[in-house]
């Protein structure tokens, strides 16, 4: 299973709106810092404070291109979360398989 951490920044990451905004933005491809923060009415020093949490969590990749800081998306690190919330979402499914067959065995004792 993946480290705590790595899970913690993921989904805390995705906890925030402004930062699913700007992941879905790029996942059509590259943009610009300055292009994305014209979609808000935010600051471009806050919207850069949202991509710098993207970035430690590991969603998106930043890079240079001369004065032009160009961000990509990084889909990587969500099959660490898929694969928690999958683990789960069996898990559960188990339990209420589990929980169904008892109240039909209960039931077929009852008639």
């Amino acid at each position: 299973m993946v480290e705590n951490k790595e899970l913690n920044r993921i989904f805390g990451a995705l906890a925030d709106p402004t930062r699913r905004i700007l992941l879905d933005m790029v996942k059509l491809g590259p943009k610009r810092v300055t292009e994305l923060a014209e979609s808000f009415e935010i600051s471009l020093n806050a919207v850069s404070k949202h991509i710098k949490y993207l970035e430690k969590a590991g969603l998106i990749i930043r890079h240079q291109k001369g004065r032009d800081h160009i961000i990509t998306l990084n889909p990587k690190p969500l099959d660490s979360a898929i694969s928690l919330l999958n683990y789960y979402q069996e898990f559960w499914q188990r339990q209420l398989n589990s929980l169904e067959n008892f109240l039909n065995k209960q039931s077929e004792k009852g008639e």
